[in-house]
């Protein structure tokens, strides 16, 4: 099974500047022991020591969160695509006090 794993441009550095890399597995878990194979750097980034997926790490295959779950048994069927999202947290601490309609 082959698949496309797309990355943002903060871990493109982790294989040699591509925006997206070939993976091979019938899952997940699979397809990211076979990349660390490969690309170990970029690897690390997106798991921890315990083959887990990093807090920070958002992955989706075919456009559907892997998030809760054994997302490493997430199938990733041929043709799939993996997109590999940075997690998003802060803002300003203060709560938004207007709606749309003043702005």
């Amino acid at each position: 099974m082959t698949a496309r794993l797309l990355l943002p441009a903060a871990l493109r550095r982790y294989a040699g500047e591509d925006a997206e890399v070939e993976i091979r597995g019938g899952t997940l878990g699979a397809a990211l022991d076979e990349l660390a194979g490969r690309l170990p750097q970029l690897e690390r980034r997106l798991r921890d020591e315990q083959g887990l997926l990093r807090p920070h790490v958002l992955m989706f295959v075919d456009g559907v969160s892997v998030r809760g779950g054994a997302p490493m048994e997430t199938p990733v069927p041929d043709g799939a695509e993996v997109f590999v999202a940075p997690a998003v947290s802060g803002g300003s601490g203060s709560p938004v006090r207007h709606s749309l309609r003043e702005l």
